[in-house]
């Protein structure tokens, strides 16, 4: 196997067709429906997108309270927040903030298998599944986060958190400089679901 890993085009239509293949198989067979797609496909959607996980951390960068709650019991702190309703099921079981802040970055992966915290971020990236990705991550996060551009100062702590069943982890990434006049509105736009999987930083701030 290859010690690298990467994104590459082909490899991510070859995928979509097996799954467009899958489905149809599943649908003729009777064992799904097309409108149980639709609806899968739309509460992922409208429900459950990164955009929660965005109004998180821009409420953790504009309220330190919040900052410090969100940490500590995350579910609770979230529950206070104007979010959809089951953010506690369909892989939102359990889930843990971290936070980014000078001298330590947070880096989240599953070693056994593609745990995510989907109402959080959404659905995962197929290359967050990939066993290099996972393997190398957990062994040389700070080599396999250069290689992909996030260049991080030898005196910063890299930490890395394993997902599980038991605890779906996410970033709360170190707000950019230059940001204390932004709206709400513009502080999300910064925030990225690789932002919260610890894999990018935030911004760049224009």
């Amino acid at each position: 196997m290859s010690d690298q890993f990467y994104y590459p085009e082909d490899r991510e239509l070859s995928s979509a067709a097996k799954v467009a293949a899958l489905e149809s198989l599943l649908i003729e067979k009777g064992v799904i429906t097309s409108q149980t797609v639709d609806k899968v496909l739309s509460y992922f959607e409208s429900e459950m997108t990164p955009l929660n996980g965005r109004k998180i951390v821009v409420k953790a960068w504009t309220d330190p309270d919040f900052a410090a709650r969100v940490v500590v019991d995350t579910p609770a702190a979230i529950a206070e927040l104007e979010l959809p309703e089951g953010m506690a099921g369909a892989e939102g079981e359990h889930l843990q903030a971290v936070a980014n802040f000078p001298g330590v970055h947070n880096l989240v992966i599953c070693t056994l298998c593609s745990c995510f915290p989907w109402p959080v971020l959404g659905l995962p990236p197929y290359w967050y599944k990939d066993p290099v990705f996972r393997a190398r991550a957990a062994r040389e996060p700070r080599k396999v986060l250069a290689e992909i551009g996030v260049e991080l100062p030898e005196d910063t702590e890299i930490k890395v958190w394993d997902s599980s069943g038991h605890s779906r982890w996410f970033v709360i990434p170190e707000r950019p400089s230059g940001t204390d006049q932004f709206t709400d509105e513009e502080l999300m736009e910064l925030v990225t679901t690789e932002s919260m999987m610890g894999v990018a930083l935030a911004g760049p701030a224009s």
